[in-house]
């Protein structure tokens, strides 16, 4: 757990930065560069995949087996575009994702006035997802590198990062939704 100082340190570095515009573009940003993998590198490595899901839109998991199936199905090519188009950009995502996140949580509940312990710990989840999506790409890229070659070991060490990635990613959205319902509720009241 941080320190009270680190803690400390962390809100004030928070309260620096979730200005509203500051928030909103990094917003758009990251969700710019996601809808870019999602509408253009993820499909094209797909087009090679013959309808598999690549290891990183597959939310519960996979299996050894799975991973030498998808690469052999990929082919050369299908591989290259994974590694070569569709990573890259991944490798930008993770950093996005946790620092916008982590602003936007950080606002709402700054408006809410809980930016506080223990609160104001749930905005590292972002943070934490960011590092388990580099964890899982570290692994993805490894695979690829090392196919056919493709270690038990090194695909459990890949899905344990795509599974904290995964749950992590849910996690947050539950409880900014939530935050986001008590909100709109105490706007109501109001």
């Amino acid at each position: 757990m941080l320190k009270i100082k680190e803690m400390k340190t962390f809100k004030h570095s928070l309260l620096q930065n979730i200005q509203g515009k500051k928030v909103l573009y990094l917003f758009l940003l990251t969700n710019t560069v996601y809808a870019t993998m999602l509408f253009i590198t993820i499909p094209n490595v797909m087009s090679f995949s013959n309808g598999m899901r690549l290891l990183d839109m597959q939310p519960f998991g996979y299996g050894h087996e799975y991973v030498h199936s998808l690469f052999r199905t990929l082919g050369p090519e299908g591989r290259r575009a994974y590694l070569y188009h569709q990573i890259p950009l991944d490798m930008v995502y993770p950093f996005l994702f946790g620092i916008s996140y982590c602003l936007v949580l950080a606002y709402f509940l700054n408006k809410y006035n809980r930016l506080k312990p223990p609160l104001v710990y749930v905005c590292l989840l972002p943070l934490i997802v960011g590092v388990a999506d580099y964890f899982e790409n570290f692994g993805i890229v490894y695979l690829l590198n090392a196919y056919p070659e493709t270690s038990d070991g090194m695909v459990t060490f890949t899905l344990v990062f795509t599974l904290v990635k995964s749950m992590g990613t849910l996690l947050y959205f539950l409880i900014l939704v939530g935050l986001l319902i008590l909100l709109v509720l105490k706007t109501l009241r109001k």
